[in-house]
């Protein structure tokens, strides 16, 4: 008989395995204590709902009642989600690296009761295949190991833990800033930073566009560092142009206009289907009109719920002729679409993701001079901050009509949101978003986050890893703090993102290919500072569609009223102060030295094309 625990999971990724023969449980400090008192391993199996490979696993294994049967008597069985508990999955994917660097999802991993991996790998198929075993003879070897070389097991995993507290702690180092010398951590130099075109240059596919082989991913943080430099890198421009050109005229997005995982073949074909809230928001950020335009449609007709946000991802797979088939329903054209169930959503609702879509809504909105982006944008923020934030605070990571998750929210919520919150709130004027996004920073960087209670006993918490596929909570967290410096004029705000994005950037410049995200960041920290706001009553005024040209690294640009110019400067952003006088008119400041208001489209264009700007 099985037990499985899963039936009544928030998370759609474990409803998916309840009725598995397998006695599931979720990750929860009893699963290990169980372990512990019955003194068997522990299998933790991480993935997510719309992980093809994560299906097939589930197909082949774990509906086999034999594989059931033997995880029953000689293993304690945990599922995970993936994007429902990133902090686990950082951690187990940290110890995998031991054993092999083709990370991805499915995760299988096996710990001890102390939670210390000592095997982990990925997918395993039913039957060998090539130098791949079957997941019965991984099964059986782990057993023999525990049972017959139990002092090796221990040690290889105690080793392991160590390591990773190791990494842990060296990371908290670096983001605790220089120490008792009083010097600031160095950046890498603005000349460092620009050099990663070249690197990027060189790593360009001249063939096929985008950068490396097969597979092929859209890399949104590679996307953006492209976007942050083009403005005055013409190599830069031209490396995105043709990379955005590749992912839109290729089988990589869909004919609705969304955005797949990525391609399996060096020509951007064969996409594996699955679609993610977290690259389309990205790209979104950095399209061009068209592109933004299809990727908007989709995420607004296929992602967003009735309220406003966006659930997480679409399925690979859909159900045709009673058969679960991947990619059958997106080669069909659309008209023909109709006639099938669409391949079903993955409909958590993450903080952090969410953010990731506020913030490339604000951003392609206000470039493309589109208003439904915009209010898209205000849609999620309105839904997430009445669902998922008390009192200004995040207080739920991830949500479903079944209701909130219990798991903690991360550095990715508060950092994602906070930027996406700030994003809008410059493109509208409208005040509480800055407010609750100011209150999101100043949480993060006071590091309120819980540590969970399995890892913290194992001691193997890594906090968030970098990623290639969507920008860091971090970095995130960093940007959203050198934009409050810039509008309230605390200079602390600036060294926090100093101290948060050094290391992740000197990494980026070594590394840009997985490590970009940090890059335009340290790049806009580097160079002198410019703020523009422009003020005026009439949201068609000219003046406000000359400021959008001016957002790149190191300028912040606010749209308000006169009305709301006050209310800013009322709430202690001092950018606003006395800045509710002339209407319309655009201010052009340099390290917060403004020059003379500028009264028409004509003088606002030329200051912002001054030589020193």
């Amino acid at each position: 008989m099985t037990d499985n625990r899963l039936g009544s999971a928030v998370s759609p990724y474990l409803r998916q395995h309840a009725d598995n023969p397998v006695d599931w449980r979720e990750w929860v400090p009893e699963a290990f204590a169980e372990a512990r008192e019955r003194d068997v391993p522990v299998l933790v199996s991480v993935g997510y709902a719309t992980c093809h490979w994560c299906h097939v696993m589930a197909r082949e294994s774990f509906s086999d009642p034999g594989i059931g049967e033997l995880l029953r008597q000689d293993f304690v069985a945990v599922k995970v989600d993936r994007e429902e508990r990133p902090d686990v999955d950082a951690s187990l994917m940290a110890s995998a690296s031991a054993f092999t660097q083709q990370l991805g999802w499915p995760l299988t991993t096996f710990l001890t009761p102390d939670g210390h991996v000592f095997f982990a790998g990925t997918y395993f198929p039913p039957s060998p295949v090539g130098q791949v075993p079957a997941f019965r003879q991984i099964l059986a070897a782990v057993l023999d190991a525990w049972t017959e070389r139990r002092h090796e097991v221990d040690a290889n995993a105690s080793a392991i833990a160590a390591a990773i507290r190791q990494g842990a702690e060296a990371d908290r180092t670096a983001r605790g800033g220089a120490g008792g010398d009083g010097d600031e951590p160095r950046l890498p130099s603005v000349d460092d930073v620009r050099a990663v075109v070249d690197q990027l240059a060189q790593a360009e596919d001249t063939t096929y566009g985008g950068f490396g082989g097969a597979p092929k991913f859209p890399s949104a943080p590679l996307l953006e560092f492209l976007s942050d430099v083009a403005a005055d890198d013409a190599r830069a421009s031209a490396l995105l142009e043709r990379s955005l050109h590749a992912i839109r005229a290729s089988e990589l997005t869909d004919a609705d206009g969304g955005v797949f995982r990525y391609a399996t073949k060096r020509d951007w074909s064969v996409p594996h289907y699955e679609r993610m809230l977290y690259d389309n928001a990205g790209v979104l950020a950095v399209a061009g009109a068209e592109q933004a335009r299809g990727i908007a449609d989709f995420l607004r007709d296929t992602l967003r719920r009735a309220d406003g946000a966006f659930v997480a991802a679409q399925d690979s797979e859909s159900t045709i002729d009673g058969r679960r088939v991947e990619g059958e329903w997106y080669r069909l054209p659309l008209d023909e679409r109709g006639r099938l169930d669409p391949p079903p959503l993955d409909d958590q609702v993450l903080t952090g993701w969410n953010g990731l879509a506020i913030r490339g809504f604000a951003i392609a909105g206000a470039r493309h001079g589109d208003a439904e982006m915009i209010a898209l944008a205000r849609g999620a923020a309105d839904a997430i901050v009445a669902g998922h934030l008390t009192d200004g605070h995040v207080s739920v990571r991830s949500s479903t009509p079944r209701g909130a998750s219990t798991a903690a929210p991360t550095i990715e919520d508060v950092g994602l949101l906070a930027e996406g919150l700030l994003e809008l709130a410059l493109v509208t004027g409208e005040l509480p978003y800055a407010d609750v996004a100011r209150t999101l920073v100043d949480d993060g960087l006071a590091g309120r986050f819980d540590t969970d209670p399995v890892l913290a006993a194992a001691g193997t918490a890594t906090g968030e890893q970098p990623q290639t596929a969507m920008r860091s909570g971090t970095v995130a967290l960093a940007a959203a703090a050198a934009t409050l410096a810039a509008l309230t004029g605390d200079e602390s705000y600036r060294g926090a993102a100093v101290s948060l994005v050094t290391d992740r950037a000197v990494t980026g410049t070594e590394r840009p290919l997985g490590h970009a995200d940090a890059l335009g960041v340290a790049l806009a920290l580097q160079r002198p500072s410019r703020e523009v706001v422009v003020v005026a009553s009439d949201p068609d005024d000219p003046i406000r569609a000359a400021a959008r040209g001016a957002r790149r690294p190191g300028t912040v640009v606010a749209t308000v009223t006169p009305a709301q110019a006050t209310d800013w400067s009322t709430a202690g952003f001092t950018l606003f102060e006395s800045r509710d006088g002339l209407d319309p008119a655009g201010y052009v400041c340099h390290d917060r030295v403004c020059a003379l208001p500028a009264r028409s489209v004509g003088e606002l264009t030329a200051q912002l094309s001054a030589p020193d700007a």
